[in-house]
């Protein structure tokens, strides 16, 4: 029998290291496609963050003017709806089907003057696109103080279309008791949230995870306290439902990065805590933005084509959201970067592997 030679195929550094020193066609082919195909986006989270950190401050500082004149003007770091406030609201709209009613739209300033001769403050305002209604927001009101009302305000407006009369009344017993449950709400989702991730992780991951939720928070009431001076905007217990919302949102998504935080630190325990963080920040990155994006894009579409009450409850969630995933990718990676180089403590320590399938039971 003639003995029989089997020849295998080469690799690429084999063909490299042929004594003739060339490389096979398809090899060279394949390192140029290589070398044009376009790398995916790495961010430099650790060592830019003075930068994200200087945003969220100069954001927080901001919030936190604005919250502070709406203490001096309502009492509270956002204007309080009705929910909390407890009082009356009175919306009104022109009956235009009387000839000459609604030529001209409402002056605020007449609306404010019948308020002020009434002793009722100064809280109105003129709705509606063309101008041709006034929504009135007072102490409670009783059944002949609420007549007494309208009936002045249509001796100098106008007469009023019955039929589109809006009244809202709550208590101020009942708006307090709402106020305090959401506040409420939103200390025990923290303490759970606090709770969770200490065991879930170690300790240090859930304080600033609960950081970057107080970041978010704050902005965003930050945000609407200035609209609440600006636009007329007014917290109600929607904008409660949406905060504990932005706040489930936010968690889940710096979990993420911080369970392949601690993965990349228990396969490179070699690596420094930046290059860690960085790793792992940059491997989760498309996961946090396409979950964002496909989050936002029905809270906008709602935004723009929903009703008035929606319209607030869809751009609270749009801010919360947005600022969530900021906070989770730039503040909660990076601190907890900084806090682990400064303390030395390794990443993935409290990782339990599986027993092996052929252990000894």
């Amino acid at each position: 029998m003639h003995p029989v030679s089997v020849e295998f195929p080469q690799t690429r550094a084999h063909c490299r290291d042929a004594p003739t020193g060339r490389t096979s066609y398809a090899t060279a082919t394949f390192e140029a496609t290589r070398e044009t195909q376009p790398q995916p986006m790495q961010l430099n989270i650790t060592e830019q963050r003075k930068l994200w950190w200087s945003i969220s401050i100069g954001l927080a500082l901001v919030g936190a003017i604005a919250m502070g004149i709406s203490f001096t003007q309502f009492g509270a770091p956002v204007a309080l709806g009705l929910d909390f406030s407890g009082g009356t609201r009175l919306a009104l709209e022109l009956d235009c089907s009387i000839a000459g009613n609604c030529d001209a739209p409402i002056e605020l300033d007449d609306a404010r003057a019948v308020l002020v001769d009434l002793d009722l403050g100064t809280d109105v305002q003129v709705i509606g696109t063309e101008k041709t209604g006034v929504a009135v927001r007072t102490a409670t009101l009783d059944v002949e103080q609420r007549t007494e009302l309208e009936a002045a305000l249509a001796e100098r407006l106008g007469e009023f279309d019955m039929s589109q009369t809006q009244i809202d009344t709550v208590g101020p017993t009942v708006g307090q008791q709402l106020l305090s449950a959401g506040l409420l709400s939103l200390i025990v989702a923290s303490a759970g949230i606090v709770a969770y991730l200490s065991l879930r992780f170690q300790f240090d991951y859930a304080i600033f995870a609960i950081v970057a939720l107080l970041h978010d928070v704050w902005i965003t009431v930050g945000l609407f306290s200035i609209l609440g001076l600006t636009a007329g905007f007014e917290a109600d217990s929607l904008f409660m439902v949406a905060l504990l919302t932005i706040i489930g949102f936010s968690v889940n998504d710096t979990v993420v990065i911080y369970d392949r935080v601690r993965e990349t630190g228990k396969a490179n325990p070699d690596w420094t805590a930046n290059q860690i963080v960085d790793r792992a920040v940059n491997q989760t990155l498309g996961r946090s933005i396409n979950t964002s994006l496909t989050t936002v894009l029905p809270l906008v579409a709602i935004f723009i084509f929903g009703g008035a009450t929606l319209k607030d409850f869809a751009l609270v969630l749009i801010v919360g959201f947005l600022l969530g995933a900021y906070s989770s990718i730039f503040i909660a990676s990076s601190i907890l970067a900084v806090w682990r180089t400064r303390t030395g403590e390794p990443f993935g320590t409290d990782i339990i592997e599986p027993p092996s399938s052929d252990a000894v039971v």
